[in-house]
């Protein structure tokens, strides 16, 4: 039982509806991110099957179901254009983000995903929303995805709209419809994919038959491809592998909390990501794209019982199944109805919620989503979200710096001395105003170091200056090399610096960086009051 983290059979019952319900929703997903993705739909299903199965038996979320997703296929699209003249290295990419996935479960890297600024995630999805509904028009019209990407998508829109495919858009606008506005208490025993799937492919076999199909299906299991490499290529495949497997961990993460709220139990993150990299390398070595932890499919097996890991195992078992007895009725399927469903998945990516708030947003935060989605749909994933997490990062640690520079409290005269005892204001008096407590409370980092520094370096006129560090919960490498710096300077113009309160987490980190050293042991003092009578004394020498 330890080897399948979750699993138990108290909730046979509830398993067995949990992953048939789950399977029903996932197929029409599978096959429309099978063909969104460029590589055809049974990639789309074996992604479902091989992923669905293996995260759910290694992975660290016992509900969880995964498959093919959203961003990743928009991410396996972009993947398989690239690599279009090798498309066997397109699956190589797929098994090595599943590497890196792996790597971060086992370096325990899975609880920082979550570190990933909001705004950053949310201009990435709702991007990713947005490049699925662009390059789903086509098919939606009756015409093929072109292979120019995003800018070939929007240049071709004119005259795709000026030869409409009639049976095409009926078929695509009635299962967008059905998606978007069938009735909610119907949803639990019919999900709206499912319905939009039979009611567009009845329609098409019975009137519209003019609309482009899906076409052949390989039957059966696929036999395993080894990856190929070329060593030219090598730094492309690694990118478009990490991400992938950056991308997969924060879909399947993210997901992992939708899931721990609604069973009300905890995930283990790092071995969800070890569960997520296997599903991906058996994938890839199958040729199915990638996947991660789907959030609909996800609830959707919750609400109908699934607890364990059974459920999720069973789903791709169904998934299986299907494709070895229904490939010839898939082959049937419209491509217009796959991408009515598809318009509205993409539609429910992108973040509507936060769009709503965006002009009461905090001015950084908003700037940072739009920046990140524009990138996203205009140049790639990976810059969207190393530029958004650089440009957070910087307008987190300005808007931090002030806040910690108003931590920093100099006294240097009789109207400051509240926070001092009585034999403390004594020992100040006498000390006859050339005497400087600088007292630091909170935590300090890289943020306040440059205008701390610069602060110390003006205190020259006093004789004695004295840090207090009682109260500072914990200082960084930054802080403590500004005071490294300071102490030098302080030297330069004949001061004396005199530390207290280093018994905590600050003392530690001025020890470890060796900075401590350059303050003769009588300068430190554990109490202030000491720190106080050694200022004066150094004042009578």
């Amino acid at each position: 039982m330890g080897l399948v983290h979750g699993l138990h059979f108290n909730n046979l019952r509830g398993d067995l509806f949990g992953g048939l319900t789950a399977a029903v929703v996932a197929l029409p997903l599978a096959l429309a991110f099978g063909v969104a993705s460029g590589v055809g739909p049974i990639a789309g299903l074996y992604g479902a099957i091989f992923v669905g199965f293996f995260a759910a038996v290694f992975g660290g979320t016992p509900a969880q179901v995964s498959g093919p997703t959203g961003p990743m296929t928009v991410v396996m699209a972009a993947v398989v254009m690239q690599f279009a003249q090798q498309p066997a290295m397109a699956f190589t990419v797929v098994i090595m983000g599943g590497i890196l996935q792996i790597v971060f479960g086992a370096l325990r890297l899975g609880r920082f995903v979550t570190f990933v600024p909001f705004p950053v995630i949310s201009g990435f999805m709702s991007g990713i929303g947005c490049i699925i509904i662009i390059l789903q028009a086509a098919p939606l019209l009756g015409h093929e995805a072109g292979s120019g990407g995003i800018y070939g998508a929007l240049l071709a829109l004119p005259a795709i709209f000026l030869d409409l495919n009639r049976d095409a858009v009926m078929l695509g606008l009635l299962c967008l419809a059905i998606m978007a506005f069938q009735p909610l208490r119907t949803r639990a025993w019919a999900p709206p994919p499912l319905v939009a799937l039979v009611a567009g492919s009845l329609l098409a076999f019975a009137l519209l038959r003019e609309a482009p199909v899906i076409g052949d299906i390989p039957r059966g299991l696929p036999s395993p491809q080894l990856p190929v490499f070329e060593l030219n290529a090598l730094p492309e495949m690694l990118q478009a592998a990490l991400i992938l497997g950056l991308l997969g961990a924060i879909d399947s993460l993210l997901t992992s909390l939708v899931a721990d709220s609604v069973t009300r139990t905890q995930h283990r993150s790092d071995r969800e990501l070890i569960g997520q990299g296997i599903g991906n390398i058996v994938a890839g070595l199958m040729g199915g794209i990638p996947g991660a932890g789907a959030t609909m499919r996800t609830v959707v097996n919750v609400r109908a019982g699934g607890r364990t890991p059974l459920s999720g195992a069973l789903h791709a078992l169904v998934l299986l199944a299907l494709v070895l007895g229904l490939a010839p009725l898939a082959e049937k399927i419209p491509l217009a109805v796959l991408a009515g469903i598809l318009i509205k998945v993409g539609w429910d990516i992108i973040d509507w919620n936060y769009l709503k708030r965006l002009r009461r947003a905090e001015r950084s935060g908003a700037l940072v989503m739009v920046l990140v989605l524009i990138l996203t749909v205009l140049v790639d994933l990976v810059t969207a979200v190393g530029v958004g997490i650089i440009v957070k990062s910087l307008l987190s640690a300005s808007r931090l710096s002030v806040e910690e520079l108003e931590r920093l409290q100099f006294i240097d005269s009789e109207d400051e001395l509240a926070p001092l005892s009585g034999p403390e204001r004594e020992l100040w008096r006498g000390a006859d105003g050339r005497v400087l407590l600088l007292h630091l409370s909170g935590p300090f980092s890289f943020a306040s170091a440059k205008d701390m520094l610069r602060r110390l370096a003006d205190t020259a006129g006093y004789k004695v200056v004295i840090l207090n560090f009682a109260d500072v919960r914990m200082i960084d490498t930054s802080i403590a090399m500004a005071i490294d710096e300071f102490l030098t300077i302080a030297a330069d113009h004949g001061q004396s610096v005199v530390l207290t309160g280093l018994s905590g987490q600050a003392g530690r980190t001025l020890e470890r960086m060796r900075v401590i050293e350059k303050v003769p042991l009588d300068h430190r003092h554990e109490e202030r009051i000491d720190g106080l009578r050694q200022a004066v004394k150094l004042l009578q020498t």
